[in-house]
Parts: C-alpha cells; structure tokens; sequence
C-alpha cells in the first residue's frame, strides 16, 4: 500500500534530464510545433538551441516539451505576478461620524475627507451620532445624509440607505470609480508631478498646485500585500 511520508511537492515543471519519458510532443522555441520525438532527440536539439527543454503539459500523452530559456521564463512570470499584485485591489471601507446639528465649517471639513476616499474608489459609512434629546428627532439626521449623499453625487451614490441603529444613523456612499482606476490615476499624476519636478528643480511643490489629486494616496506594493481581502473600516469622528 502506498504511502505518503511528507514532504513538499515540487509545483515547478519538470525540465531536461528531469524529464523522465521514453517520447514527448516537442513545441520549439517560436512556438512551431516540431511533433513527437524521442526524448534523447529534444535534448540533443536543446543543446543545439542552447536552451531548456521545459515540460510543460505533463498529463498529456505523450507530454508536451518546449524548448525556452527557462531562467528568463521564470523571471517574467515572477515579475507578471509582481505586477498583478502591485495593481491588485482591496475593499476598504471608510467612516465618517458626524453630529446632526454639525456647523458650516466642521460639515465642509467632513465633506472634504468624504470627496477624498470616493476620489481613492473607497466606500465610505456616514454615521451620524444621536445624543440625549437628538434622538427623538431621526429625521434631523436623515436630512443631513440626504444632503452629504446630493454634495457629491458626481463621485459617490447611495449603496445602502439611510438606516437606524440604536442611537445612530447609518449610510453607505459607494464610489462611481473603480478603485483600480483611482490607484491607476494616482500613479499617472505622481509620475506626473515627479517629472514636472525634475523639468523645474527651482520650482516649489505646493500639494495645493496640485489640485485634489494630492489628497489620493497611492498603495505600495508593501502594503498591497499586507492588506488581506476582507473589507477594513477607518474612523474619523467629528
């Protein structure tokens, strides 16, 4: 009876003398399908190319072989792979805590951060916060979401609607833009702004020259992979 005694399984394909089979179906190097042939023949004419005979279909039968330099293949596909996750995406949700009798000046302050994480393609949670008296006054709250919701409709719409929950009021702005599209943006007028930098050393950054496309933070590779799939939350209260 087998057994299996541990001990990690190699994911890597097989490649020449590694390859253990009487006949492979050989593809060459530019793709060009050579056909079947004896195994000591795709190695001969691996030498000849000076390349690797790599397995790379190893349930087909006979199992398909290419001729590649298989040092430089691994290298793009870790870059591939380097670069699909540097663009990856990750649900992030934002919050913001406001008081229903808010003044002029801290609702313009809120909605600013507000239009900032929709900029990003973050989803934002609008808590409002009932205290004492408020609470017997829900429909003080539902107006000042009805109207944070109206100030940047041109960025954000209504994912989920104004609800209660105890003495809060809750809704959810979910962003028109994608976040890879904001990530991808970011970068375009970071690129842009380091190239105006070097094309004028003289010259000051004033983050407020730039326009609202300052306030978009732009993920690392880093912090790319240290963010997990599931939707994190960040406060700001009023």
């Amino acid at each position: 009876m087998w057994c299996y005694r541990g001990g990690s399984i190699s994911a890597e394909p097989r490649i020449n003398d590694r390859i253990r089979v009487p006949e492979v179906r050989l593809v060459g190097p530019s793709g060009e399908q050579v056909g079947i042939v004896p195994l000591a023949k795709a190695l001969e004419l691996a030498q000849e190319y000076d390349l690797d005979l790599v397995e790379v279909a190893a349930t087909a039968r006979p199992p398909v072989c290419k001729l590649m330099d298989y040092g430089k293949f691994k290298y793009e596909s870790a870059m591939k792979a380097r670069e699909a996750r540097k663009n990856q995406a990750h649900t992030v949700i934002k919050e913001m805590k406001l008081r229903p009798k808010i003044d002029p000046h801290d609702y313009d302050t809120k909605k600013g951060h507000v239009v900032r994480f929709l900029k990003q393609g973050d989803k934002v949670k609008i808590t409002i916060m009932f205290r004492g008296r408020e609470q017997s006054r829900p429909e003080l709250g539902y107006r000042l979401l009805q109207r944070l919701a109206e100030d940047v409709q041109d960025l954000g719409f209504i994912e989920s609607n104004p609800k209660q929950d105890g003495r809060n009021m809750i809704m959810v702005l979910g962003p028109h833009k994608k976040k890879t599209e904001a990530m991808a943006e970011a970068r375009q007028a970071q690129e842009a702004r380091k190239a105006e930098a070097k094309a004028n050393p003289g010259k000051s950054q004033n983050p407020a020259d730039t326009g609202a496309e300052a306030d978009v933070e732009v993920e690392t590779e880093a912090e790319a992979e240290a963010e997990t799939e599931a939707p994190t939350e960040e406060h700001a209260e009023a």
